[in-house]
């Protein structure tokens, strides 16, 4: 098992490969998870080499309060990435490593996708994400990369990344893993109490019934009574809910034939926000 930690040490690693064979990539943030551990399990049924990156990428974080707590726990993480595999490289750079000058991202353009939902929440969040996802592309040149559909519209935005920098990598989304209750594994639960987590499993009961009324009732009539039943929860408080187009992100208010739809919503618990999505159809 190598862990790497710097751009240099990662490409003599990755020079010794011969090209023909492929490389998977799961990019993460680190405080790794199940969910974590079913990207890096699929990575490495699908490809001869993988590469997991463990970078909190300051970039994306809009909100100061929120990176200083973003759990950092690289031994732990190591430990539990050696017991899938010890073929695997782990890519753990510092700041100055990936920001050598300036910690700042670049400015893309992806035809809206980045403007509603989180994008209406986080300003240049989604900027930041495609900054350190291209310049990891970069580095690594993958023939896949992994991430997970708890975060579908990061993953619609890194799939309009490649189309727009013709980069040769095939996005891979996988399946949200839950916690017993249905909470959405994140590594951000980590800092709710014991019994709030429980409760937060509130949202994903929210999201199954919002998918029941989705065949018998418009968009904004769903809308308003989860609006109502987030009201009547004194634990949880709701930043936003939108049923949307997964190809455009657009949110709907009434639904078009052969039109897939997804609902979306972002939580704040105990001041830890949660975001949790589902298919409609």
């Amino acid at each position: 098992m190598l862990v790497l930690k710097t751009k240099k040490e990662l490409r003599d690693e990755l020079i010794k490969i011969d090209a023909s064979v492929d490389i998977g990539l799961v990019p993460t943030m680190g405080a790794l998870h199940l969910g974590h551990v079913s990207l890096i399990r699929k990575a490495v049924s699908q490809n001869q080499y993988v590469v997991v990156s463990i970078f909190v990428n300051p970039t994306q974080f809009n909100n100061v309060e929120d990176l200083e707590k973003y759990p950092k726990t690289l031994d732990n993480d190591v430990h539990l990435i050696s017991s899938i595999s010890d073929q695997i490289l782990i890519f753990a750079p510092s700041v100055s490593e990936i920001y050598p000058t300036k910690i700042i991202h670049k400015n893309y353009e992806f035809a809206g996708l980045d403007k509603v939902m989180e994008g209406e929440f986080r300003a240049n969040h989604f900027n930041g994400v495609a900054t350190i996802v291209e310049e990891l592309f970069k580095l690594i040149q993958p023939t896949r990369a992994y991430f997970g559909e708890k975060d579908f519209q990061q993953l619609r935005i890194i799939q309009k990344l490649v189309e727009i920098q013709k980069i040769p990598v095939e996005v891979i989304g996988c399946e949200i893993v839950r916690e017993d209750h249905g909470l959405a594994m994140s590594s951000r639960n980590e800092r709710l109490s014991a019994t709030i987590r429980q409760k937060a499993g509130f949202v994903y009961e929210t999201l199954k019934t919002a998918k029941e009324k989705f065949g018998m009732e418009s968009a904004t009539s769903i809308k308003d009574w989860v609006s109502k039943k987030f009201q009547e929860n004194e634990n949880l408080k709701l930043e936003y809910f939108e049923i949307a187009d997964v190809e455009t992100l657009t949110p709907s208010k009434k639904k078009i034939d052969n039109t897939k739809y997804r609902a979306f919503i972002a939580v704040y618990a105990e001041q830890v926000r949660l975001i949790d999505n589902i298919a409609l159809n």
